[in-house]
Formats: C-alpha cells, structure tokens, sequence
C-alpha cells in the first residue's frame, strides 16, 4: 500500500492535468493549488483558488480535480475547497506558466 507522501506525490502528479479553461494551463503551474493533504485513512483534501474572485468556474475545477485523482490507487475521499485567502496573484505561477502567458 501506498504511503501518505506517495499518495500525496501522485495527487500533485495528477493535479497537473487539471486546466484552466480559460488559460490552457494545468492549476499546478498556475500556482493555483494552495495545499494539498493526505490523512491517516488517505482521505485527500486539496486547498486551490482561482485566478479572480468572480471566476465562474470553481465547480469545473472541482469536478476535474475529483476525477483526475480518481485513479490513484490506495486513495480514500478527495475533498477541494476554493479558497480565496490568500489572493492569487501572478508571482505564484511557475517559470513555465509565467513564460507561456508573456509574464516574463
């Protein structure tokens, strides 16, 4: 059976597949995803937030980030939660997002 860590890798791993609509960029690069947790019965929890605060996507999100760590062996119930604090702003995207979206 998988460890926490493990399962917590393959959350991140798995999160990376989840995009932005709007942006065509995973939510991971976008510095989106705020935390990522995995209790003892490996129940995952996933803090993320959105690039504006009026973004009507949040739903979308949330559905794509449930089935994209559906697969993941060994895994118990994920739980995300839009959180709005902190605010996102651009500097918590990756060099790569950044690059891609003319923030360099």
């Amino acid at each position: 059976m998988a460890t926490r860590e493990e399962i917590k890798q393959q959350v991140e791993e798995a999160l990376r597949t989840v995009n932005d609509p709007e942006l065509g960029i995973d939510i991971v690069n976008l510095g989106l995803v705020y935390n990522v947790e995995v209790d003892d019965d490996n129940n995952v929890y996933v803090a993320f937030t959105l690039t504006t605060m009026g973004c009507p996507i949040a739903p979308l999100i949330q559905e794509e980030i449930v089935a994209a760590t559906s697969g993941i062996e060994g895994i118990g119930d994920v739980t995300s939660e839009l959180v709005l604090d902190p605010p996102w702003t651009p500097d918590k995207m990756s060099p790569l997002a950044r690059s891609a979206l003319g923030f360099v």
